[in-house]
């Protein structure tokens, strides 16, 4: 007998499409909610709803009957998109946030995880690659990252309201740098390792590939799988402040690339592009509050999920490349 309705906001993105499938099997019973389906396996959800939660009126259709709520549905990307749409991105997610929120006050839901993001701390903090772990508290004083971080941090703070004014039973996930297979690989909403993982499986053995910024800038990286654990154990816990949801090893987006053509086995030269943007000099999640809370951490190593979406990510490549028409003889080259 299938238990609770669960909504996923978000549920035709990448982390929310992997969610649906684990509590799927979990035996929740599932609803999906996104404006377009799963782009590259069909939903596992028991019910898969296309609204437009930046309308207060979907938002409550979405949500009607909603045991539990995982709100992970937003307006995001790489870093060269969320600082090329900052006010398209904050107006989107302002929207969607309170609307989601005030939808599950209003339908009784019983509990309700936003999904923020490591973008929340300030940039002072950020400043030097080998950058000190970032603490939850280090949130304040607050300096979010322009547009996007703001967005997340404010509802962070409607998420603390709610629960004191209203008694919504709420819960905060701030990830850190979430990559794998199922997820943007092109178009420039793509996170480092699936651009990475892209310019490789295109290169051959000896090619040169561009790498934004130096190459020296640091970041830590969590599998899609780490995650989903990380929001199923924090949903189920009693903790309803934010809490990192990442790895804590840092590595640099130089050796990033290196680790990925090694899976490859191609010899790559770096080409580094000083004039794109790279975000903060280094990130890195300080995973002490996560163990206590959680009894938990991510586990799966770098090098097995790099090799894992690698795969995902050439398999993407060559597919496309065999429904390419080919140029006519004689044709333009």
């Amino acid at each position: 007998m299938a238990r609770d309705l669960v909504v996923v906001t978000g549920a035709g993105g990448f982390i929310g499409s992997h969610l649906v499938r684990r509590l799927a099997a979990d035996g929740w019973r599932v609803r999906g909610v996104d404006r377009k389906p799963p782009e590259f396996e069909p939903t596992a959800a028991h019910e898969f709803e296309l609204r437009d939660l930046r309308r207060a009126d979907e938002a409550h259709l979405a949500l009607r009957g909603a045991h539990h709520v995982f709100a992970l549905a937003a307006n995001m990307g790489g870093i060269g998109y969320i600082e090329a749409h900052k006010a398209e991105i904050v107006r989107d997610n302002t929207l969607i946030d309170l609307h989601s929120l005030e939808a599950a006050r209003a339908h009784g839901v019983r509990r309700f995880l936003f999904a923020s993001s490591a973008c929340v701390y300030p940039a002072w903090r950020q400043d030097v690659a080998d950058v000190a772990p970032l603490r939850e508290e280090d949130a304040y004083p607050a300096d979010a990252e322009d547009g996007y971080g703001w967005a997340k941090l404010h509802t962070e703070r409607l998420c603390r309201h709610y629960r004191e004014d209203f008694g919504l039973d709420t819960r905060v996930a701030r990830f850190h740098n979430i990559y794998g297979p199922l997820g943007a690989w092109e178009g420039g909403r793509e996170k480092a390792p699936a651009a990475v993982a892209r310019k490789v499986a295109m290169a051959r053995d000896g090619d040169e590939i561009e790498v934004w910024g130096d190459g020296r800038q640091t970041r830590s990286f969590c599998h899609v799988a780490d995650c989903v654990e990380g929001l199923v154990r924090l949903m189920a816990s009693d903790w309803p402040h934010p809490l990192n949801l990442g790895t804590d090893r840092l590595v640099s987006v130089d050796d990033l690339v290196g680790l990925v053509a090694r899976v490859a086995g191609r010899r790559i030269r770096l080409r580094h592009d000083l004039t794109k943007p790279v975000g903060v000099r280094g990130r890195n999640s300080d995973n002490t509050r996560l163990r206590e809370v959680l009894g938990w951490e991510p586990s799966i190593p770098l090098e097995d999920g790099l090799a894992e979406t690698y795969r995902w990510v050439e398999a993407q490549v060559r597919a496309r490349a065999e429904r390419a028409p080919r140029a006519s003889a004689g044709g333009p080259s």
